[in-house]
């Protein structure tokens, strides 16, 4: 299955306010999650799509509102009316394959990027697209399925009173985010440690398979940078970005999100240069191996030549060869080759062409 971008036929021309779901189902329920807190208490809700938004929405503590599925456009209008979200925001929320963005509206800023993950049982990276809507005292996570990338994330809320409990949804965002470029940073130190063992091995036995392996990860980088350089574009323009939902005091966290995105982006492209160089080391090892493979060959047949040359003289048909008549001819004729074949290999070592 691909894992790039790819237009399905039915959603040409679809209208960019219809809140349809554009992507591929990957959870059969939708999980409505939340977490409602302050510097002195947290409360965690398991919600249905049915129930009523406005008691968060009233709340005077920070919520954060985590929903696993995105084909409920029934669960869609309701946030739209609830939380005052346009209908081109929800859309791209519905719309998985959307591109790495952020935007500003009334009534908060809405940010999308894509979470990779490395899959331990398949041994292959997986991607997912992660909507946030940063509002005043409210963040809401949208996630294609449930999954425990965010744990890490919620433990902090319920046994620390820190800052994450007080700085605001915006800090909150923030958390989130970095949780998602220290997965990228993860994901590309497992493919770096793959790639910088190949070069031991290339050297040792420059083998076949190991192109094999050189253009299998060339696909995985170029899918990580698919993903992180329209991400590291987000982030900078978040950083830039002045508006009443990022507190002053909170952008300098967005300036270090900036700080983890750039070694991200500059890993990638890191190792992209040490699979080119890898490939040229292959192509020069397996052009050494073949010149060594033709140099013996040559050797062998340079040493052949003369002996051949003799047994040839002596194998012909004429009746007077006065060789052929000498007692210890036969004999005679094998010390010639010999003195020549190891006259021959003296001659090539001091040369030093083998």
């Amino acid at each position: 299955m691909s894992r790039y971008i790819k237009k399905k036929k039915e959603d040409i021309g679809l209208s960019p306010y219809a809140l349809v779901f554009r992507g591929q189902k990957k959870t059969d329920k939708i999980v409505l999650s939340a977490m409602d807190f302050n510097l002195d208490d947290v409360t965690e809700l398991e919600l249905s799509i049915s129930d009523d938004l406005q008691v968060l929405k009233k709340s005077k503590k920070l919520t954060w509102l985590n929903i696993d599925g995105l084909d409920n456009a029934q669960l869609m209008e309701n946030l739209a009316r609830v939380y005052k979200i346009e209908n081109n925001i929800l859309s791209d929320v519905m719309n998985p394959s959307v591109r790495p963005k952020l935007q500003e509206y009334e009534y908060g800023i809405f940010v999308t990027i894509k979470m990779l993950q490395y899959n331990d049982v398949e041994d292959i990276l997986t991607v997912e697209n992660l909507s946030l809507i940063i509002a005043e005292n409210t963040l809401i996570s949208f996630q294609e399925q449930a999954g425990l990338v965010f744990e890490p994330i919620r433990e902090r809320i319920r046994k620390h009173k820190n800052k994450i409990r007080t700085s605001g949804s915006d800090y909150l965002a923030f958390a989130l985010l970095d949780v998602v470029v220290d997965n990228y940073i993860y994901v590309i130190g497992l493919l770096g440690e793959k790639i910088e063992n190949l070069e031991e091995d290339m050297t040792n036995d420059p083998r076949k398979e190991l192109l094999d392996d050189i253009n299998a990860f060339k696909r995985e980088l170029n899918f990580l940078r698919k993903n992180i350089k329209p991400a590291k574009e987000m982030i900078l323009n978040l950083n830039k970005m002045e508006s009443e939902f990022i507190h002053d005091e909170n952008h300098i966290h967005f300036r270090e999100l900036q700080d983890n995105i750039n070694e991200a982006s500059e890993l990638t492209d890191s190792y992209r240069e040490i699979l080119y160089d890898q490939l040229s080391i292959y192509h020069s090892s397996m052009s050494t191996k073949l010149n060594e493979i033709m140099r013996v060959l040559t050797i062998i047949s340079v040493i052949f030549i003369p002996i051949t040359f003799i047994v040839g003289v002596y194998g012909t048909n004429f009746v007077n060869v006065p060789e052929l008549h000498w007692a210890h001819g036969y004999f005679i004729m094998w010390g010639v080759m010999l003195a020549t074949t190891l006259g021959m290999l003296w001659f090539f070592k001091r040369k030093k062409w083998f």
